[in-house]
């Protein structure tokens, strides 16, 4: 036993289950970058104010949740708790504003951490992909998010998902049910943290999953009664266009998401298989960010989706990704004449795209043929002293248990043709 273990509330990606997170991260990705999202990605660790500006000083994520620290040069940095503020704060910081037409658009893919109470589908260390629109307001954008992570969901084969779809409305009229939901809050009998976040951030309280809070929300005043005539057009065309794709959702008055800078439209993606963790993502608009964090006026919206719960969730509908075996071909020399020969086919093999692997260690025939079986690969090429002496060497198909001999010089080509 090693004397090191993995921190509380943090896994290790190990095979073959990583190939099944490396296929789901691929999976969100593939629509986004067939639709002009280029790559970014940023430090794990930024400035604690990035954060607390652009999160909320309010959130339970900036006052209870994010790892900051002191530098020995005595910078106040806090490991990342989400992407956006990293994304904007370098697309800032880059000018790709400036770059040319608007939106930018970009996708990332990473880990995240927040020091919450460890349960399933909730750690301590976890991994999104995440996508953003930054510089434009436009509907069709919201729609296009939307739609892009449904294709992606629906191409790893997940069904039994909910699209959850509110607006909050935007600077002209959110102020307005803002000040009817803290008369409403005021009346009800709740602790004093949640009584300061009445004066802080009101909507919070919406989002707090205490079924003693939740009780006393019947009959608060929703959004959706107070939006302006501007968001109340902006938020039937996004649902509009997203009906029009195909893609189901829900009406979700009460969903409000657990960060400060969302404005007008907000999602999230909830699965109910997953118990009290249902969330596998969300997203929303966040045209005042930029600001917040020292930017221009910049209306932009995006989403993250969890890898982590992504394969909670198909492993509750029992869906079995297709994944390519690591290993096609398995090399197995026996003596030393056949190690050198057979590690050059390998070689080859990997040039050509190939995936082979090759028994290492002085194993005998049976050891390196378990090895073989172990590995999954489609064929196994065996040669010895024998073998050589004749120019030839065994190949087995693991399937069919079939086996032939093939000259030394044409196994590459007989193997390129039949994993070709």
């Amino acid at each position: 036993m090693s004397t090191f273990k993995a921190p509380k509330g943090t896994y290790d990606l190990i095979p073959p289950d990583s190939a099944k997170y490396l296929a789901v991260r691929e999976a969100i990705a593939a629509p986004l970058r067939n639709s002009g999202y280029g790559y970014i990605e940023t430090p794990g660790f930024e400035s604690v104010e990035l954060f607390a500006r652009g999160v909320g000083e309010s959130t339970d994520i900036v006052t209870k949740e994010m790892y900051a620290f002191e530098t020995k040069g005595g910078d106040k940095l806090a490991l990342r708790p989400e992407g956006t503020a990293s994304v904007l704060r370098a697309a800032l910081e880059a000018n790709l504003h400036k770059a040319g037409n608007l939106p930018v658009k970009l996708w990332y893919s990473g880990s995240y951490y927040r020091y919450e109470r460890p349960q399933k589908g909730r750690y301590r260390h976890f991994s999104q992909v995440g996508a953003e629109a930054i510089g434009a307001e436009d509907p069709a954008l919201d729609a296009e998010l939307i739609i892009l992570a449904d294709q992606a969901y629906r191409s790893l084969g997940l069904s039994n998902f909910r699209i959850l779809l509110n607006s909050l409305g935007d600077k002209e009229c959110r102020p307005v049910y803002r000040a009817a939901l803290q008369d409403f809050l005021r009346g009800l009998d709740l602790d004093e943290d949640t009584r300061r976040r009445i004066d802080i951030n009101p909507l919070r309280v919406l989002d707090d999953k205490r079924e003693s809070v939740q009780q006393q929300l019947t009959g608060a005043p929703l959004l959706r009664d107070y939006l302006c005539d501007a968001c109340k057009a902006y938020h039937e065309e996004v649902r509009e266009l997203i009906t029009a794709a195909g893609v189901s959702y829900e009406d979700d008055p009460k969903l409000v998401r657990g960060l400060d800078y969302y404005t007008r439209t907000t999602f999230e993606f909830v699965h109910d298989g997953l118990g009290s963790q249902s969330a596998v993502g969300g997203g929303g608009r966040y045209d005042g960010l930029s600001e917040m964090i020292g930017g221009p006026a910049l209306p932009s919206v995006g989403w993250a989706l969890g890898v982590d719960r992504t394969v909670l969730a198909l492993e509750a509908e029992g869906v079995e990704l297709e994944l390519p075996s690591s290993t096609s071909v398995f090399a197995v020399p026996l003596g030393e004449e056949a190690r050198r020969v057979l590690f050059a086919k390998v070689t080859e093999l990997r040039k050509l795209g190939i995936a082979a692997d090759f028994s290492y260690g002085a194993k005998g025939l049976k050891g390196a043929m378990k090895n073989a079986n172990r590995s999954n690969a489609r064929y196994t090429i065996v040669a010895g002293e024998r073998d050589l002496a004749e120019g030839v060497v065994q190949l087995k198909d693991m399937e069919s248990g079939e086996q032939a001999a093939f000259g030394v010089n044409e196994i590459v080509a007989e193997l390129e043709a039949r994993l070709g």
